[in-house]
């Protein structure tokens, strides 16, 4: 079962053309919905103004170079591994719904392009990836909704709250969830399938309405972000002193009057307790 191409099947009462064209589809409301969710948050409009603002403010250049590096660490820490989060489980449940998002979406568009016929002989391991990936996005996507989720870890709401923004996990859930099922009951046109493409059609046409375009706009602001400690802008923020330097005590009088000439560390207060959600 896991390496049969399910496409293969259902090209037998459903064109590799038509097949191909809602893929199309799908990528063009992607693109238009994330433009339209830019233009009303006008978030691309923040990022460059307050990309513009920060270089006034910063005390020197950065290089090339430097900002080959950050964009590197930004791919590494914040794009692959999601090192973002401090809570492991948070971060484990990210990892599996991201990268098993990312296998079951390339997996489909390789078979349907390349491997829709029954005459195409589809390599036994891209149904295998396809299953896999369908299999890690539930159970991290099921782990995040039904225990970690931040309103029912920090505020102990039930599971079964629902909200606007909770649109991209629920339809990207029940896109893998009747996918699998589909598969497993044969692949043909049946109300599984239909409720696949029901699915997957909310998901990606829903762009504008859910978080599904916060995952392009995320690694553009943790780069600005890093640039920003780099060039000493810092976002227009004061930088960290030492509360302990006589001389940021004669720059500042107030702080001994206030927090004695030795002042505590509390720099790391905010992880004195174990995250236990975002």
């Amino acid at each position: 079962m896991f390496a049969i191409n399910p496409f293969a099947s259902l090209s037998e009462v459903i064109s590799p053309a038509m097949m191909q064209g809602y893929i199309v589809l799908m990528i063009l409301l992607v693109m238009g919905g994330t433009i339209l969710d830019m233009i009303h948050k006008k978030s691309a409009q923040y990022f460059f103004e307050n990309a513009k603002k920060a270089k006034k403010s910063a005390t020197r250049s950065v290089s090339g170079g430097e900002k080959t590096s950050i964009a590197a660490s930004v791919l590494v820490k914040e794009v692959l591994t999601s090192g973002e989060f401090s809570n492991p489980r948070r971060r484990l449940s990210h990892l599996l719904t991201m990268w098993g998002t990312i296998i079951f979406i390339v997996t489909t568009a390789i078979m349907i392009f390349g491997y829709s016929t029954p005459e195409a002989s589809t390599p036994a391991l891209l149904p295998q990836l396809w299953h896999i990936g369908a299999l890690m996005l539930a159970v991290g996507g099921y782990w995040f909704w039904f225990s970690i989720r931040v309103d029912v870890s920090a505020e102990g709401l039930p599971w079964f709250r629902f909200e606007r923004a909770d649109l991209f996990i629920l339809s990207l859930l029940a896109t893998a969830t009747f996918a699998l099922i589909w598969s497993f009951t044969g692949a043909g046109l049946t109300i599984f399938f239909a409720l696949f493409i029901l699915a997957s059609t909310v998901l990606f046409g829903g762009v504008y309405w859910s978080k599904f375009a916060h995952m392009f706009f995320k690694p553009a602001a943790a780069y600005q972000k890093k640039i920003t400690r780099a060039d000493g802008s810092r976002e227009n923020l004061p930088p960290d002193y030492d509360l302990t330097d006589p001389e940021v005590q004669r720059k500042f009088p107030d702080i001994p009057t206030y927090m004695g000439k030795n002042p505590p560390n509390m720099g790391l207060c905010i992880k004195a307790e174990r995250a236990k959600h975002y």
